[in-house]
Order: structure tokens, then sequence, then C-alpha cells
């Protein structure tokens, strides 16, 4: 379990049962008063090489932005949900586009205000909707610090339609195996080689822990997605990929390819990474190449259209291969 430097809270939180709670588990570790989550001024002034070590500092706070976004992937709607940020420090990481250093993990405690309208949302909807509320966290992290994915889980029971989906890098399903989901809930794996895992996704789980969660989560009854994401062109990319689809499909339960369906996202990166990892990871390979990545917007590289090309024809290739009969809902 994450062991937090300091804590960081709104004063608001205690007002909450979830607040109360954490507060209690955490009542020995130091503990600074806040405003607002969102700013938080001795933070913003660190230097990129503190990045890590912010990190390991939790925010606690009450959430206020509750707009759902429209999506139209494998959601209708993104929704704010429980946190934000991660203990994880993946290179490529988005949030830190968004939040700069301020990437750590920020925990909401007004949780039955968030389910609370998802449940309405849904029921008031003429067909069954599905929404994503991990889109800038990762419960089954977060979970192992405030069971809000199993709360979640139970409480969703007590709506009448809808489905909720989330993404993934942990493996520390265990708690939601034994939960009746109704058959609402799906979990959607990210993989990538075990090389880039080790390289780049500090702090997520191995390769192999993901897959036995696969499994697990397949056997356990619930519906189950699997990212490649994101898909990094080193130097040896072709090998990694090919090492990586070929395991997947040797290492999935047959219940798991019998419908398991995919997400391909290849990797966009920016100035703001770049910075921060030369002096936060000085020893870490470089994700930027100036020779396969061109600018994608203001601060922003994503891979030349011929680079990308070639590579998602070689993906298609592989998949196909090993694949034929599964979805792939988009690649971008």
């Amino acid at each position: 379990m994450f062991k937090p430097k300091a804590i960081y809270y709104e004063k608001e939180i205690v007002n909450y049962p979830l607040g109360k709670e954490l507060m209690k588990q955490f009542q020995e570790i130091p503990k600074i008063e806040i405003e607002n989550h969102n700013h938080i001024e001795e933070m913003r002034k660190k230097s990129n090489k503190e990045f890590v070590n912010m990190k390991r500092n939790l925010i606690i706070g009450v959430r206020k932005t509750h707009k759902f976004v429209e999506n139209h992937k494998t959601s209708d709607y993104l929704v704010p949900y429980t946190s934000s940020g991660c203990t994880a420090s993946c290179m490529y990481c988005y949030l830190v586009c968004n939040y700069n250093k301020c990437a750590y993990l920020r925990l909401f405690v007004n949780r039955e205000q968030m389910l609370e309208k998802i449940i309405k949302t849904s029921e008031k909807s003429e067909r069954e909707l599905t929404f994503e509320i991990g889109s800038n966290s990762d419960l089954i992290l977060e979970n192992s610090i405030t069971n809000n994915l199993v709360w979640t889980i139970e409480n969703f029971q007590n709506a009448k339609k809808g489905n909720l989906t989330f993404p993934t890098k942990f493996d520390m399903v265990d708690p939601i195996l034994d939960l009746n989901h109704q058959g609402r809930i799906t979990i959607r794996m990210s993989v990538n080689p075990e090389k880039l895992i080790q390289q780049v996704e500090f702090g997520t789980a191995r390769l192999t822990g993901r897959i036995k969660a696969i499994n697990q989560l397949k056997e356990a009854g619930y519906s189950i997605g699997i990212l490649i994401a994101p898909v990094i062109l080193v130097e040896n990319w072709k090998e990694l990929y090919s090492e990586l689809i070929q395991r997947l499909y040797e290492e999935l339960s047959e219940k798991v390819k019998k419908d398991v369906f995919f997400e391909i996202i290849f990797m966009t990166y920016s100035f703001v990474h770049v910075k921060i990892n030369e002096e936060a990871f000085p020893n870490a390979i470089s994700l930027y190449d100036r020779e396969m990545m061109t600018g994608r917007g203001k601060g922003k590289y994503g891979y030349k259209n011929e680079v990308r090309g070639e590579a998602e024809i070689f993906i298609r290739e592989k998949m196909e291969k090993f694949f034929p009969h599964n979805k792939i809902e988009y690649i971008v």
C-alpha cells in the first residue's frame, strides 16, 4: 500500500465519511491544510527534479467539477470521479501536460455525490449508457488506498441500468473479484512490452501481473478490453511489439480471447515531458525522437504520418495473425 510522505487536505473533507476515514487512516502522517486542491503554491514552485518526490504526497479534497464530457470511443461520457493523478511515474503521462509537475494523486471524498449523478443520468436516458470513470486516474491503484472501487461497484447495483468502464496498469484486483458487478463493468488493461514497462512506466505492475489480472477478472465475469498503449516507437519497436502480441496470445485464457476487444493508441509527447523527464529521470531513455516525431499543436509532438502509418500497418498485421476474430475498437 502507498504510504504518503505528507497529506495536503482541504478542511471540508471532514464533512464526508470518506474524508473522516482517510484522516484516521493516515493519522500518523504529517498534514498540511490547503485552500484548494487545484492550486498548491509550494508544489508549483518546486523544480522539475522534484517530480518523483512530489508524487510521494497525497492530496485530499472535494471535487467541485462534475461536468460530463461526451466520448465516442469505448464510452458515452468521460466522468470526473473519485481521483485524479497517480503515484506511478509513466514518462509519457498525459496528465503531466495538464498539470505540469502537479500530476500527483488527488483523492476526492464526495463520492456519493458523483455516483448519484451517474445513476440519475443513466436512468433518465432512453438507451443504455456507458460511463468512463477512470479517464484521469487509475481506480485499481486508488482502491488500494480508499476502497472506492469496491464501494462503487457495490453501490452501482442500485442503478436500474447503465455501465461503467475504466483502464488500469495495476494488478491488485483481488478485492473486486467476488463482487456482484451484474456484468455491467468493463475493465480495460493497458499493456506494453515488458522492457518498456521497466524503462518507462515506473511504479506500475509488470506485464506478467497484468495478464494474470486480466484472466482473473474475466473468470470473475467482468467484460475485458486491452489497450496496447501507448505504442512507443523505440529503435527495436517491431521486435518488442511482436513479442507482446504473441505473448498475449499465449498467456491470455481462452475465455478472454473469445471476446476481448482492443484499443491501440500511439504515444503523444510534449515539451513539458521533455523538460521534466530530463531532470527527474536523468538516466532514463529519451522518448523524444527528432527524426520520427513532428509538432502536433502547441508544445506537443506526435509521430510523423509516414512513421505512424508504417507502424499501424505492422501492428494490424500482427493482430490479424494472432487475434483475427477480436475487434480493434480504434487506432489513434
